[in-house]
């Protein structure tokens, strides 16, 4: 792990101590299963996200800094919306909901879908949809998203992506 990136250790490290901790007081009977559609209303906010690119000799920015919502109105699904400084160095926006209806211990699994914009080898800069693979882990007032974000072609570099979020409501 010394090869890794300070930050992206200090947030490995982070993910492991909050789901250690959520494991503990994990209130589920099994370790696998399905979630039940429950609504509630909750609204998270994040900073954007880290990115560790598969790509490591492109120069690619990993600090994708940015402002971003996330209100989850069920146990299974929320909605989501931000922008950020994207891997290409330049501005992206989003709109997505979240689909998590399985669960293994604390972490929720699904995907996450929607448009983004911003990266000029992908519709040069305009909108496109996309789904991806999403894991999320939950621990009173802070959070992790998880995304595999896969490499398309030229145009878009796959990652590990990693989002903090914080529950103001």
């Amino acid at each position: 792990m010394s090869t890794l990136p300070k930050s992206l250790r200090t947030i490995i490290l982070f993910a492991f101590s909050v789901l250690a901790s959520a494991h503990s007081q994990a209130e589920q009977g099994s370790l696998f299963g399905m979630i039940e559609n429950q609504p509630i209303s909750e609204t998270w906010l994040n900073a954007g996200f880290y990115s560790y690119h598969f790509d490591r000799d492109k120069g690619l920015n990993g600090n994708n800094l940015g402002l971003g919502v996330e209100y989850r109105f069920s146990t299974v699904a929320s909605a989501t919306a931000g922008r950020f400084y994207n891997s290409d160095r330049e501005y992206s926006n989003y709109v997505g909901v979240y689909y998590q209806p399985v669960y293994i211990g604390p972490v929720r699994l699904g995907v996450v879908a929607g448009g983004f914009n911003g990266y000029p080898k992908m519709r040069h800069g305009d909108w496109f949809l996309a789904a991806i693979p999403v894991a999320s882990i939950e621990y009173k007032r802070v959070g992790l998203n998880l995304a595999i974000i896969p490499s398309y072609k030229d145009r878009l570099y796959g990652a590990l992506s990693f989002q903090l979020k914080i529950k103001v409501f």
